[in-house]
């Protein structure tokens, strides 16, 4: 599992550079480069963090008789997804390397 409070951390300083480049503030090329480079980050995060609220919403069906086996349907199916989101997430969160910026 990948530490929600790094995620947190990266999806907090997209939203600066965000804000920033808007009021075009600061060094908007460097700011340019930094967004660019995030922007995958951020949606691979979003993606992940979705689906770890749709699986505490699905669990929280579980005590609803009428909604229990739909319930169990979608823990299953979101539980077999989370490995290959994660994965996806670590890679997205590996250094780029600099001379892939030329």
């Amino acid at each position: 599992m990948v530490p929600l409070d790094r995620l947190q951390r990266i999806v907090e300083r997209f939203e600066y550079i965000e804000a920033q480049m808007a009021q075009g503030g600061g060094d908007l090329a460097r700011l340019g480069r930094e967004y660019a480079e995030l922007r995958p980050v951020v949606e691979e995060i979003r993606t992940y963090r979705q689906a770890l609220d749709d699986l505490e919403a699905a669990r929280g069906m579980l005590d609803d008789a009428e909604m229990r086996e739909l319930a169990e349907g979608e823990i299953a199916g979101i539980e077999a997804r989370l490995p290959e989101m994660e994965q996806a997430l670590r890679l997205a969160l590996l250094p780029r390397d600099a001379a892939d910026a030329r």
